[in-house]
C-alpha cells in the first residue's frame, strides 16, 4: 500500500514521496521541520491510511533507549519477594514491554513514532542503531532474543535542537516538512473549517504570512497556531475588516496571543506599530 494523504492531513508530492521510499527502503523515516508543521500527526495519519497499529514513544529529556525496549521492575519484584507472592519465580512478571517491543511483537506490520528524538541525549540516538538496524534486541534477564515479527515502519521526528549522529542519520531516509506555502494552508484550513467564510480566511492569511515576515520576530508562528487563531476568530465572530489594513504594520491583530508567544515579540510588534503611525 502506498501513502497518499488522508482526509484530515494535506501532505505535499514530496512528503508522499517521502514515506513511501522510506516503507519501500525498510528504512526509518526522519522528519525535521518547525514546531507545527505536523511531524507528529504525519505518523498518526499514516498509520490510519495504511490500516496498521500504532505506537508512540514520546522522548523526553530524561528518556533512554532502554525505555524503548523494556524495563526490569526490580522494585516490584523485591517487594513481592518479602510478601511471599508466588509469582516473583518468573522474571518475565517484572518485565515491562517498551513501545519498541511491542511494535517488534505486533501480529500486523506496525507503525512506530519516535517523537522530537532530539530531546534526549547526544548518545540516545547511538543506542538505537543496532535495534532499529536489525530489529532485534536482547533481554539480559530473560536470555531471550526478541525479533520483530514484521518490520514496522518507524517514524522520526526531529526538532532541530541537537545534531544527529552521522551513524544515524545514514541509517534514515530524511524529509524536511516546509513551511507550507499559501496555497497550501487554504487547503489546510478548508480540512478544519470547511465552512469559513472566504474574506476572512483570505485577510486572516494575508495578515498571518505578514507576521511570519516581521524582521527580528523571536518565534514564527507555526501552522497550528494558526488555526488556533482561526478558531477564535470564528468564535468571537471577528468582522474581515477588522483584520484588514493596508500596511501590515498599522494593526496589531486581534486576539494575537494565539500567534504571538512571548514578550519579545508583541513589545517589538508594538514598536513597529508605533512606528507606523508616527510616520503617517
Amino acid at each position: 500500500m502506498r501513502f497518499e494523504g488522508t482526509e484530515n492531513y494535506i501532505a505535499t508530492e514530496d512528503l508522499m514521496m517521502a514515506v513511501n521510499a522510506a516503507i519501500t527502503l525498510e528504512r526509518p523515516l526522519l522528519i525535521k521541520g518547525e514546531p507545527g508543521t505536523g511531524k507528529t500527526l504525519l505518523a498518526i495519519e499514516v498509520a490510519k491510511a495504511l490500516g496498521r497499529p500504532l505506537y508512540e514513544w514520546h522522548v523526553k529529556s530524561t528518556t533512554k533507549a532502554q525505555h524503548g525496549l523494556y524495563e526490569y521492575d526490580a522494585v516490584s519484584r523485591l517487594r513481592d519477594s518479602q510478601l511471599g507472592d508466588p509469582k516473583v519465580q518468573d522474571i518475565r512478571n517484572y518485565i515491562v514491554q517498551g513501545m519498541l517491543w511491542q511494535a517488534f511483537a505486533s501480529e500486523t506490520p506496525a507503525v512506530l513514532l519516535i517523537d522530537e528524538i532530539d530531546k534526549a541525549d547526544i548518545e540516545f540516538p547511538n543506542d538505537l542503531l543496532r535495534e532499529l538496524d536489525r530489529m532485534e534486541f536482547y533481554v539480559y534477564e530473560t536470555r531471550e532474543l526478541v525479533k520483530a515479527t514484521h518490520r514496522p515502519l518507524v517514524v522520526i521526528t526531529s526538532n532541530n535542537e541537537k545534531e544527529l549522529p552521522d551513524a544515524f542519520l545514514r541509517r534514515c531516509f530524511f524529509h524536511y516538512i516546509r513551511f507550507p506555502d499559501h496555497d497550501t494552508m487554504q487547503k489546510i484550513v478548508n480540512v478544519h473549517f470547511p465552512g469559513i467564510k472566504k474574506q476572512l480566511l483570505r485577510e486572516a492569511l494575508e495578515r498571518f504570512f505578514e507576521l511570519r515576515e516581521v524582521p527580528g520576530l523571536k518565534k514564527k508562528p507555526s501552522t497550528s497556531e494558526f488555526l488556533d487563531w482561526l478558531k477564535l476568530l470564528v468564535a468571537e465572530d471577528i468582522s474581515p475588516e477588522a483584520l484588514h489594513s493596508q500596511d501590515s504594520h498599522r494593526i496589531v491583530p486581534p486576539l494575537h496571543g494565539a500567534l504571538i508567544k512571548n514578550e519579545q515579540d508583541v513589545h517589538l510588534f508594538e514598536r513597529l506599530v508605533f512606528m507606523s503611525r508616527r510616520k503617517s
